[in-house]
């Protein structure tokens, strides 16, 4: 039985067998599942349900994988979690660099996906016990925002708005990207592996393959104005992880 508090995912899928399979793993963990078996009808979907989550095939009659994303991601805020044959590596990076959150390979492994989705609500929930907090008194929100801004030369993130402020503009960066900048920015100097930003940010070890914080890396630099070819403010220490200087603002 789906509880009325129960995250809404909408499956985005072709193959029935498949999707009948996943649906009902979901479901009976307690999840309300919406099954979409067109590209073409996942757009007004995602529009009319606003899903918590979005698992969405790669290739798909009538819209692929990608366009979707493309086509939602400036208004749909919610994770979009690809699913890609495995000889379609390109996709993978190209379904990240279109707005894409995270992406599994088929054959779908139910405990991985049910890991994934569940990382991404425990997250959520983080967040929203945060904006929760906006009726303690003035001075205790004073306090809490003091303690959740980082502030640089010309770069202010803040973590309770998650809102990042660069030269004075308003920097617009997905959810993702923001986790990766709060937990490297916090370790300011330091050098941050892979590995921990893996397992911090989407709950499971880092197997040597996953791109997903290399693409989010690299899309930071971009909106923030590092140099791609030779990065000065977010640093690849090669063989150790990243580092986010302290004076390269």
């Amino acid at each position: 039985m789906v509880t009325s508090m129960a995250a809404h995912i909408l499956l985005v899928e072709d193959d029935i067998e498949l999707a009948q399979w996943i649906a009902d793993y979901l479901i009976a963990r307690e999840f309300e599942v919406t099954t979409c078996h067109r590209g073409d009808e996942a757009v007004s979907l995602i529009e009319s349900l606003n899903p918590d989550i979005v698992l969405l095939d790669g290739m798909l009659p009538g819209m692929d994988g990608l366009d979707i994303c493309k086509a939602v991601r400036h208004t749909f805020t919610n994770p979009i979690i690809m699913i890609t044959a495995r000889d379609e590596e390109i996709d993978e990076v190209l379904g990240l660099e279109m707005g894409a959150d995270d992406y599994i390979t088929k054959p779908v492994r139910a405990r991985v996906l049910l890991a994934r989705i569940r990382g991404f609500l425990r997250r959520k929930e983080v967040s929203k016990h945060n904006n929760s907090q906006s009726d303690e008194t003035s001075e205790t929100l004073v306090e809490k925002e003091t303690s959740t801004i980082l502030t640089f030369s010309g770069l202010t993130i803040n973590e309770q708005t998650r809102s990042v402020m660069h030269d004075g503009n308003l920097i617009k960066i997905s959810s993702n990207e923001f986790d990766v900048l709060w937990f490297i920015a916090q370790r300011a100097g330091q050098v941050v592996s892979r590995e921990a930003l893996v397992t911090h940010l989407r709950g499971f070890d880092y197997d040597g393959f996953d791109r997903s914080i290399d693409l989010r890396i690299s899309r930071l630099r971009k909106k923030l104005n590092d140099d791609p070819a030779e990065p000065y403010r977010i640093k690849t220490i090669w063989g150790k992880g990243y580092l986010f200087a302290n004076d390269g603002w």
